[in-house]
Order: structure tokens, then C-alpha cells, then sequence
């Protein structure tokens, strides 16, 4: 009996202890090839996750750098934003007008909002502080926005629609509508609303007040994209010390601390973290893409049982939220390549707000490539109050394809061609077909995929009820 004792006691060793190395420590060299790897993950996480942040600061960084920096300025895209700006998904058809506040610098702001702007403003996380507009409180009004830094514990005077950020980075995102001119569009008219916003600190003496200044954003080659080389993980560092701690879930600041950025403590990695962080760098982006390109098994994202349309939302919320948990994979690819999600973009608001179909395969499911041509039909009537608007994009980052049309885009302010029943045709290839009308063709670039976003501004009834549908992209 007491022979048999020791073989009794090995075979019930815990599940654990049989599985890792019959309880024994590891190899060494296996042990750290597992925490080398435990690091690249954790890497992965970090970059996914802070990625509307960094999204952000590039947009940041590369404004200030070329147009100035200052709650005074606020860059406005006059001529309207083509290809040459390098940001995701912008929207050529209406005038945009974005800014970047320092709340720690400044202290608590006012913005003087101009009626009639689509617009928003967010933390450096990219969290809907306000809508700014129709679905705003202002109501397209126009109006008085107090935005108080974290931790600000002062007097909140009365007069404002007042709103405390989480950051003190704060992005001012103003979209305004252009006008209907001779045969197409009238940027002034957008750029002449945008120029009527005044922002300034709500405890400055007025005569210390610095005047606005707008310049004027378009024409300008300007990179305005987050990183994509090791200084993704510097400029978060930077980040991380900058912002209150309490910006950050506890959760995630330990994702960061166990690769080695802690707020007010140095980052140094060795050389074997340094290759996993820019590993990281490399790899993240292509498993988003990877992501997208394969597709959600529960199909949420398609807008219609019958057609290739997809939303960046997913059935969700402008935070990316789902009935019962957050849709990380959703969120990092809409970060991807795009920027400023609001509720504007997502409530079924009628007659205000806007709806964005993309799609980036034909009718047979393929996807779009640039060296083919391509149509795409919208029946009579389409459901958008304010205009409709269709454009490609680049499919990795959201960047406009860059050829010699410069405005990859075209919208309903166009006198485009319209088909006896009052339907539109809009073209897509390296080259016009013969007969097309110029601004019923959008050019791609050969050898690139691309993806085309349907904007609907002021979306209708129809939309929502199905019984108006944009017909799929065919090969011609």
C-alpha cells in the first residue's frame, strides 16, 4: 500500500501543474521568447486601443505645423479639402473648419458657435463632449459653448451650454455647408459661416483676447496622419504625461505600464522591447485591415440583406457600444480611417443629421480596384435634405486617392446628367469613359483598392425605411 502511495500522489497533481512543465520552471530561453511575446500583445492592445488618440494628435501635429497654433486659430479649408491634405476620410463637399484647444493652457473656453454648423467637439480620446448643430443644443442656431478643463473647480457662469472635457486636448471639428453656384458648388458661402466663429478664455479681458485668424487650408500638401514608425509610441508617452491620469481607465494605464509607459516615469526600452514595439507598429494596422477585409460573422455591419453597403458603426453607437459590450474591432478600424465619430452620425435624426454608406466591393462581391471602371446608379430622389455627396478613398487610411482630378468626389450641387427617370450615374475608373459627364466621373488610382462612401446630409424617411436604396458599384 505504501509502494503505490507516491504514483497516487503525481497523478493528482492540479490540471496546472501537469500542463506547465510537471511543475517545474520554464527553459530559460522559452521563458523569455513567452514574455518577448506577452509583450508584442500587450503592444497590439496599447496601439489599438490608444489609436484615437494618436489619430488625433497627428491631425494635431501636422496642422499646427503648417498653419500655426493657438485657441485663435482655426484653420479653414475654403476651396474645399482634396487629396492633398493627408487626413482620414475627408469630406470634399462641405467646408471644413478644424481647431485644437489647450484647456491646460488656456483654462476653461468659450467657443462662439455660427448657426447652422454640422459639427462637434471631442476629447483627445475622440469622445463626443458635445454635438455642435441640429442635433447639438443649439439647434443649428448657433450659440455661447463653455468647455472646462478636467479637475476645473472654479465658477460656471450661467449663458452657456456648458460641457466639461476629460482631456485637456480638446478637438473643435465644424463642418458648414456650401452654397448652390453657377453649376456646381459655392465654397464661399461655407467658408463665410465657418469664418464667424470666435473662440476665446472665459476669463481673458476682452481687450487681451487675441484676434482670430483663419487661414486658409486648401491647396495646402499637408500630412496630417498619426504615426507610423516607433515615434507612435514617444508621442503617446508625451500624451500620457500631458493628460490627468484619470483621462486613462485604470485597465488600460496597466496595458501601458507593462510596456513601459507610465505617466511622470521615463520610457526606455531595451533593445528586445524596442523590437517588439516596432513590431507592433507594423503588424496592428494589418490585422485591422485583415479585419475588414474577412469580414463580421454576425454581418451587422451591412446596411441592406441585398447590397454590399456597410456602416462604420455597426448597428451600435457612436461609441462603438453594443446591447452588452464595447466593439473594440469595430472602433480600430473606423480609427483606422477615419476620425471624430458623434451622435449626429449615427441617430435616426430626420431631416438633420447624416447617414455614411461605404462600400468597398462591386456587385458580385468583389473588391474595388483601381484599374478597372465602375458604375454606380442612385434611383430618383435620393433622401438627403441638405445634398448627397460620393467620394473614394484610399482603403488603409482613408486618404483620397491622389491623381489629377485632385477632388476624388462629386454631389448633388453639380448640374450632373440625369437618366430619363431622374436617376444619376456616377463613374469610377483611371480614366472618364467616352460620353460621361466630368463630374459624373470620380478617377482611382491603378494597382489600388478603393472604397466609395454615399454621404447622406439631412437624411430622409426614405433612408431609413429602406425604400430608397443606392443600387450596388458594377464593372462596366
Amino acid at each position: 500500500m505504501h509502494a503505490s502511495r507516491p504514483d497516487a500522489v503525481a497523478d493528482a497533481a492540479p490540471p496546472l501543474v501537469r500542463q506547465i512543465n510537471d511543475g517545474r520552471w520554464l527553459d530559460q530561453r522559452e521563458a523569455e521568447e513567452l514574455r518577448s511575446e506577452l509583450f508584442f500583445h500587450r503592444a497590439v492592445h496599447a496601439y489599438l486601443t490608444m489609436l484615437p488618440a494618436l489619430n488625433v494628435i497627428g491631425m494635431r501635429d501636422g496642422s499646427e505645423g503648417a498653419f500655426g497654433a493657438g485657441y485663435h486659430v482655426l484653420p479653414v479649408w475654403k476651396d474645399r479639402m482634396d487629396s492633398r491634405t493627408w487626413v482620414p476620410t475627408p469630406n470634399a463637399d462641405v467646408i471644413y473648419s478644424m481647431g485644437y484647444l489647450d484647456l491646460g493652457e488656456t483654462g476653461p473656453l468659450v467657443v462662439n458657435a455660427p448657426a447652422n454648423v454640422i459639427g462637434m467637439f471631442t476629447d483627445f480620446f475622440q469622445r463626443t463632449i458635445t454635438d455642435v448643430g441640429a442635433i447639438g443644443p443649439d439647434r443649428a442656431r448657433g450659440g455661447l459653448y463653455l468647455l472646462l478643463p478636467p479637475g476645473y473647480d472654479g465658477h460656471v457662469p450661467n449663458g452657456y451650454f456648458t460641457f466639461r472635457s476629460s482631456t485637456f486636448n480638446v478637438f473643435l471639428f465644424f463642418r458648414t455647408i456650401m452654397g448652390k453656384g453657377d453649376g456646381g458648388p459655392d465654397p464661399s458661402v461655407g467658408a463665410a459661416t465657418a469664418e464667424r466663429t470666435r473662440i476665446y478664455p472665459l476669463w481673458e479681458e476682452e481687450k487681451d483676447v487675441l484676434p482670430m485668424q483663419f487661414p486658409n487650408a486648401s491647396g495646402v500638401r499637408v500630412n496630417m496622419m498619426y504615426p507610423t514608425d516607433f515615434s507612435y509610441w514617444t508621442i503617446l508617452k508625451e500624451f500620457v504625461d500631458f493628460e490627468p491620469v484619470g483621462a486613462i481607465v485604470p485597465e488600460l494605464r496597466g496595458v501601458l505600464a507593462s510596456i513601459g509607459i507610465v505617466k511622470g516615469e521615463p520610457f526606455a526600452p531595451n533593445a528586445w522591447q524596442r523590437e517588439q514595439l516596432e513590431r507592433a507598429v507594423r503588424v496592428a494596422p494589418r490585422m485591422t485591415l485583415a479585419l475588414a477585409q474577412l469580414g463580421r460573422d454576425d454581418q451587422r455591419n451591412l446596411y441592406y440583406t441585398d447590397r454590399q453597403w456597410e456602416q462604420a458603426w455597426c448597428g451600435g453607437t457612436a461609441e462603438w457600444m453594443q446591447a452588452s459590450y464595447l466593439d473594440i474591432n469595430a472602433r480600430s478600424r473606423f480609427f483606422q480611417y477615419a476620425y471624430s465619430s458623434a451622435p449626429a452620425m449615427v441617430v435616426h435624426s430626420t431631416g438633420a443629421g447624416s447617414k455614411y454608406p461605404y462600400s468597398a466591393r462591386d456587385a458580385d462581391g468583389a473588391f474595388l480596384e483601381g484599374a478597372k471602371t465602375y458604375r454606380l446608379h442612385l434611383p430618383p430622389n435620393p433622401p438627403a435634405d441638405l445634398f448627397w455627396a460620393v467620394t473614394a478613398y484610399n482603403i488603409t487610411d482613408g486618404t483620397m486617392p491622389e491623381t489629377e482630378q485632385l477632388l476624388p468626389s462629386t454631389n448633388s450641387y453639380y448640374d450632373i446628367p440625369k437618366n430619363d427617370d431622374e436617376s444619376v450615374d456616377v463613374w469610377f475608373g483611371p480614366r472618364k469613359p467616352d460620353g460621361v459627364a466630368d463630374h459624373a466621373f470620380i478617377q482611382t488610382v491603378p494597382d489600388r483598392n478603393f472604397v466609395v462612401a454615399l454621404r447622406l446630409y439631412g437624411t430622409a424617411p426614405a433612408f431609413y425605411d429602406q425604400t430608397w436604396k443606392p443600387d450596388d458599384i458594377v464593372k462596366a
